[in-house]
């Protein structure tokens, strides 16, 4: 007899619906896998047989031949044993078969618990959309699974509460759909900075559109200590935002046990000695890296010319498509990446080139090759760059009070709003997303403003890419004013932002 029960295999963050086949033959007894299995799925055999003997049913001396379809997909991890237990119990009589709108997932422990695993999300949204109505899951999953409307999804605990929910004996209650209410992270505010208003101006800015920065400037002028005050006045997170967020966090088993959804706006920030693999993702079996993780989030990289020039390069590409394409031999996978980018540097290798009071000790070649390290490519796909000077002692001693995060945030939230509901209609949510031809239906300066974009154009020598960055950060500085058209004076700062050529940066 063939007990057919489905199930779901990722790759990457897509889902495919599986199918696990098992059939009891006459023969010498044996257990095989095939379908592509890698090695955790076919270690299924050994767990599967120490469950159903330990949870008191009889395990089948007959030839166990295990199908896992489709044949072409490589099947990973050891989300299968659930369904391959109850496949030989239905095989064999011992449970009725599961309904064919149904489909299950789940390691098993030596004593049949249910353990958590990865990538639950995915598999249900795909689920969902494949027809499927009821989503067996383990129980630590639900509450991520119950995010996905209009399938209900069963939290089992082990194998005996699954099998009486089969028989029918006590039916497993039905996870309740999880609601979505985003919240704001606790975090460092922004009152405690002191002076460097043009670096805050700017980080504002680029929280408002959604744009890149790099902020510039000796040891101790407060770039770090900008950098970790940024998530408390990032927007909320947008439903949708945090699906696709939870969605790579699930994938790479890094969602916390217990929370149902990513609810801030991620922030990541690596070490400087991070590879091409750590940074785009990579691996024999393609897995999401930092700037995945970083998706509809903050990546923060500190002192950025200490990070290798590869790995540096790998985020061109990223930076323009909001997606990073990851191709092995094995499989070929595709992350979301769209994420801000906030950078802090050094002056020099000694840190204070240009410093009012400390002397400099880089010769003109060490500033060269410090300057070699950020290639024109990538500095031209930031968006602003700014100096963070080192404060006076007189503003040090006054102390005056800055805005709040609170206050902060409640501008920016106002502006994405405004960002969001002028471009529903063309499927983006902030003005660094303006494709060309959006561009030209929003960001068309008045009369001043044009006129004042042709000088600047003409005198910093930009490209193409960087003329567009200044009509951006124009539209989310006019955005931020209240203003519905771009005004002389949006351009005028956002030019401001600019001024930081790789020419002038050192």
């Amino acid at each position: 007899m063939v007990s057919t029960i489905h199930s779901c295999v990722l790759v990457g963050l897509t889902g495919f619906t599986a199918t696990v086949e098992t059939d009891l033959g006459r023969g010498l007894p044996r257990f095989d896998v095939v379908g592509l299995p890698d090695a955790s799925v076919k270690e299924s055999r050994d767990r599967v047989y120490a469950a159903i003997k330990n949870c008191g049913y009889t395990y089948p001396v007959s030839r166990i031949t295990v199908n896992l379809a489709p044949g072409e997909l490589k099947k990973e991890g050891p989300i299968y044993d659930l369904p391959i237990l109850v496949g030989i119990l239905s095989a064999s009589g011992q449970l009725p078969t599961p309904s064919e709108k149904s489909a299950m997932i789940g390691e098993l422990s030596l004593e049949g618990k249910v353990r958590a695993a990865n990538g639950v999300l995915c598999m249900a949204m795909h689920l969902k959309k494949a027809g499927i109505e009821e989503f067996f899951v383990p129980e630590d999953n639900a509450a991520e699974a119950a995010m996905v409307k209009g399938l209900r999804i069963y939290p089992v605990k082990d194998v005996h509460q699954l099998a009486d929910h089969l028989k029918g004996v006590k039916l497993i209650e039905a996870a309740p759909h999880t609601e979505y209410k985003p919240e704001v992270p606790e975090s460092l505010d922004f009152a405690d900075v002191i002076g460097q208003e043009t670096a805050k101006r700017a980080l504002i800015i680029a929280a408002a559109g959604g744009h890149h920065a790099l902020l510039i400037g000796p040891p101790g002028s407060g770039k770090s200590m900008l950098a970790k005050r940024l998530p408390s006045i990032l927007p909320d997170l947008s439903e949708q935002e945090a699906l696709e967020s939870t969605g790579v966090y699930s994938v790479a088993g890094m969602l916390p046990r217990g929370d149902a959804m990513i609810k801030n706006r991620p922030v990541r920030s690596p070490h400087h000695s991070i590879s091409v693999n750590g940074l785009a993702g990579g691996g024999t079996h393609p897995r999401p890296g930092e700037i995945s993780l970083a998706h509809n989030g903050v990546l923060f990289l500190d002192e950025l010319p200490e990070f290798h020039r590869d790995a540096l390069e790998t985020l061109r590409q990223p930076l323009e498509d909001g997606q990073v394409t990851i191709s092995r031999v094995s499989a070929s996978c595709t992350y979301p990446s769209r994420f801000m980018m906030i950078c802090a540097m050094n002056p020099c290798r000694c840190g204070y080139y240009g410093h009012p009071t400390k002397s400099c000790i880089c010769s003109d070649h060490q500033l060269r090759e410090y300057r070699k390290r950020i290639s024109g490519p990538l500095l031209d796909r930031i968006d602003i760059h700014v100096t963070v000077a080192p404060l006076p002692y007189e503003e040090l001693e006054k102390r005056p009070k800055g805005e709040s995060s609170a206050a902060i945030r409640e501008k920016i939230n106002a502006a994405r709003k405004i960002q969001a509901q002028r471009y529903a209609p063309y499927g983006i949510t902030t003005n660094s997303q303006l494709t060309p031809a959006l561009m030209e239906k929003f960001c068309t300066p008045d009369q001043k403003g044009q006129a004042l974009l042709k000088a600047a154009y003409d005198k910093l020598g930009l490209s193409a890419r960087g003329y567009d960055k200044l009509l951006k950060l124009a539209r989310t500085i006019a955005d931020l004013a209240g203003s519905e058209e771009i005004q002389a004076a949006h351009i005028a700062e956002a030019i401001q932002y600019r001024l930081l050529d790789r020419e002038e940066l050192i």
